[in-house]
Parts: structure tokens; C-alpha cells; sequence
């Protein structure tokens, strides 16, 4: 059997949409939500216990429980983008508060005395030096969401993730590596970006 070509190119966009917004929504929940659980004991136990909970659920259960729910769930890309949101949330979050968590008190305590608030301590100061570990979870959010949204698929998202059910059904191993293979090798090539990235923020922090 052919390479479905065009097909694949389209299913790859397909999954480039999903894993984009689903990183583009964690990030948007789980930045704000780490530097919270960072100033407030109180929330922080909660919070990561919320994000450590969802992930030890399997994903096609959790995609199973969103579609019978309105509004965030349902047949289609939105319960696929809502749970690879949830799955990209606890490397995001926990980085997020280890990173913010790690800077040296004493250079936070120097910031102070210069006279700079505390907004002003969390973008010039604690953000940059956190930079490099909250851009880990993210790399680590990105790759495991490349190969999660394969699952996307099963309530009709789209994705790389159809041809490799088609090829299960059919027993056609052409179309299973025809899903299979882009999608490995997106997940090299953002991993490899991504190192990078972070290489030059380690950088940038060390001087």
C-alpha cells in the first residue's frame, strides 16, 4: 500500500494545532499557578497534588470522561486539546515552583534592599534565574504532548495519531509507521530545539 503523502502532511498540521494550543493553555495556567503556590504555602500542596493526581489517570480514560461533558468536553479537538492541557500542567507547574524556589535567598534579599517590589523582584530576579528549569517542564510537557495527542485520534481530533488507528484495524503496518514515524520525529526535532533553548538560557542566567 502507498504512503498516504498528503494526507500525513495534513494530519501532521493537524497535530502541530493540537500540541500548540494545549502548550500554549498550560503554560498560560500553569506559570501564573506556579509563582501563586510559590507565595502561598497553603495553595501549593494543593495545586501539585491536583496536577501529580491527573497524571497518574490513563489517558484514554481521561479522554473517555471528557465527552460526555458540555463545554470543556465532548467528540473532537476540544477534549483532546482539555486533556493534553491537564497532562502538560505537573512538569510545567513543579518546575515552575522549583525553579522560583531555588534562587538564592540572598540575592532575592539583595534585591529587596535595592529597593525593588516585589513585582519587580519576580521579573528582573526570580524569573531569569528560574528561566532554565521552567523551560525544562515545558521541554519535558512539549515531548510527552507529541506522543499523548497520537491518542487524539480516538474521539475524532485528528492528528497523526488517525493513520496509526487505521493501520491497527487494518493490520497495515504502512500506515502505522506513516503515523508513527512523523510523529517521533517531531518529537526529536522539538526536543532538540528545545535543548538548545535551554542551553542558552543556562547561559544567560550564569553571567
Amino acid at each position: 500500500m502507498k504512503i498516504p503523502w498528503v494526507e500525513m502532511a495534513r494530519l501532521l498540521l493537524e497535530h502541530l494545532q493540537l500540541v500548540g494550543m494545549a502548550m500554549l493553555i498550560a503554560c498560560a495556567i500553569a506559570l501564573p499557578l506556579g509563582v501563586v503556590a510559590v507565595r502561598s504555602e497553603r495553595i501549593r500542596p494543593w495545586a501539585l497534588g491536583f496536577a501529580n493526581v491527573v497524571q497518574t489517570i490513563p489517558s484514554l480514560a481521561v479522554l473517555g470522561f471528557l465527552i460526555p461533558l458540555a463545554y470543556i468536553g465532548g467528540v473532537g479537538r476540544r477534549s483532546a486539546v482539555v486533556a493534553l492541557v491537564l497532562y502538560a500542567l505537573l512538569p510545567i507547574l513543579r518546575n515552575t515552583v522549583t525553579g522560583i524556589l531555588s534562587v538564592d535567598p540572598a540575592v532575592r534579599a539583595s534585591a529587596v534592599a535595592l529597593g525593588m517590589t516585589e513585582r519587580q523582584v519576580l521579573w528582573q530576579v526570580e524569573l531569569p534565574l528560574a528561566a532554565p528549569t521552567i523551560l525544562s517542564g515545558i521541554h519535558i510537557a512539549a515531548v510527552a504532548s507529541i506522543g499523548t495527542a497520537t491518542l487524539a485520534a480516538a474521539v475524532g481530533a485528528g492528528g497523526l495519531g488517525v493513520l496509526i488507528f487505521r493501520g491497527i484495524s487494518m493490520v497495515n503496518s504502512t500506515l502505522i509507521l506513516a503515523g508513527a514515524i512523523p510523529a517521533a520525529l517531531l518529537s526529536l526535532v522539538t526536543d532538540r530545539l528545545l535543548r538548545w533553548i535551554e542551553g542558552y538560557f543556562r547561559r544567560y542566567s550564569a553571567r
